[in-house]
């Protein structure tokens, strides 16, 4: 192989990344031998380990999604790098090529041309690892390329890892087709997945599965300027557009409501954690790399613009997602159904130490606790003579960790009551517990707000 010319190796590395991605591929595509003569060696890529089976349901997968989502630059990315560990270099070559002509800005999609390229001369034995670029002084271009390694691996292992679709989130016990849409966001794989309601008896359905980018430092957010990005459930808040911001918030932010009340009883500081776009210059960022927020390519943010909507909308953030079966789910739905309605029969009833029971013994409200709350609604109850309570567009999400060694799940519902000296309609949210390690015990409220 030529040796690069060294004038052009201080050009590659005074302008880094973008420059020598660009150099990569046109030196790969000049030490092309000619067509008829094109061999190559399977890359080792690393987390991709496929049979005929898995690699042949992976691509079906990845047209699937292409069909759907036209602009699904990264389901093109992830085909050409199936074809390519599978030995098809024409063909992903191919598939990169057409997706550069789409996002001529992803980064990673360059590097992977160049590896395609270069495994027709010699053997690629990891992303960008074929040593085409020795720069003097070169530990911020070997930075960039490790970075960009992570990227990679992180797109495929999310993809493997998520070819059974029959499996469903644990948070999402329940998606009030009011709501519409749900977002969950599983920080070890650094995907963003969007679940569509359906019935609110029926599991929600996977539309969108997404890369995203998260905080530097692994870990659930604690204090201020800690670089983490949080875990728990949140609502989109507002929407705030590009004119607005920094380029380096890209065509916009959804802010979410970090520290929600659990956070702030947690004694957790902080704020200004958003759903964001990318620097216009760039097509993603690695896969640690906000200051705590959650970080998506333009293009896929501006697929969520419709769908996702300000105060009603859920963001759940979890270290990792955990999954479970559809007979899980209906299990675990029915449980809080019914603890829900129970609350709201005791509570239509008059009966004010059988509705009080429903409540957990660090119950909090504002400024009340369990024993304040208790004298209230023993007040209140003696001015009555009759109570109808009514819930609608119910919704359950489950917390991606337990505290205090008990799983916690948030209900959102709307609520209608109607009594003879007051009648009420407002959205309330209940904080709803149990011991992790007694799935039997009966939900108890530990929060309550509208």
């Amino acid at each position: 192989m030529r040796a690069i010319p060294s004038s052009l190796r201080r050009i590659a590395f005074f302008l880094l990344l973008p420059a020598a991605l660009l150099v990569w591929s046109w030196v790969m595509a000049n030490e092309q031998p000619p067509a008829t003569a094109v061999t190559a060696t399977a890359p080792a890529l690393p987390g991709l380990g496929l049979d005929s089976l898995n690699a042949d349901h992976a691509l079906a997968q990845l047209d699937r999604r292409i069909e759907a989502y036209p602009t699904d630059h990264e389901a093109r990315l992830l085909r050409g790098l199936l074809l390519f560990k599978l030995g098809r270099v024409e063909n992903a070559l191919q598939e990169i090529d057409s997706l550069l002509e789409k996002a001529p800005e992803f980064h990673l999609a360059h590097l992977i041309r160049g590896d395609i390229l270069h495994s027709t001369v010699d053997t690629v034995n990891d992303v960008g690892d074929v040593g085409i670029l020795p720069v003097q002084d070169g530990d911020r271009l070997d930075r960039q390329l490790a970075l960009l390694r992570e990227e990679a691996a992180a797109r495929l292992d999310a993809y493997m890892a998520q070819l059974d679709r029959r499996r469903l989130p644990a948070s999402l016990l329940q998606l009030d087709p009011s709501v519409e849409y749900a977002v969950v966001v599983d920080k070890s794989l650094n995907r963003l997945y969007l679940y569509h309601a359906t019935r609110p008896d029926a599991p929600p359905k996977l539309v969108r599965d997404l890369y995203v980018s998260t905080g530097k430092l692994d870990g659930n957010k604690q204090k201020r300027g800690d670089l983490r990005t949080p875990e728990g459930v949140y609502f989109v808040t507002s929407w705030i557009p590009d004119e607005r911001l920094p380029a380096r918030y890209g065509i916009g932010a959804f802010p979410v409501n970090y520290p929600n009340e659990l956070d702030r009883r947690l004694g957790k500081t902080g704020d200004g954690i958003w759903l964001h776009g990318t620097e216009p210059s760039y097509y993603s960022r690695p896969p640690r790399d906000s200051e705590g927020c959650v970080v998506l390519p333009n293009i896929d943010l501006g697929t969520l613009l419709d769908d996702i909507r300000p105060g009603v909308t859920p963001v759940i953030i979890g270290g990792r997602v955990d999954w479970i079966t559809p007979e899980e789910w209906r299990a675990e739905r029915a449980s809080l159904n019914r603890a829900l309605e129970a609350w709201r029969r005791d509570w239509a009833s008059l009966d004010t130490e059988r509705y009080l029971s429903h409540y957990a013994e660090d119950f909090w409200s504002g400024r009340h606790d369990l024993a304040s709350w208790a004298k209230r609604k023993r007040r209140i109850a003696r001015g009555k003579t009759f109570q109808k309570i009514s819930l609608s567009e119910v919704s359950f999400y489950r917390y991606p960790y337990a505290v205090d060694g008990r799983d916690i799940v948030v209900a959102r519902f709307r609520q209608h009551y109607a009594s003879n000296n007051y009648r009420g309609d407002v959205y309330k949210r209940l904080y709803l517990v149990r011991p992790s390690d007694q799935p039997e015990a009966p939900w108890k409220i530990l929060y309550e707000g509208s």
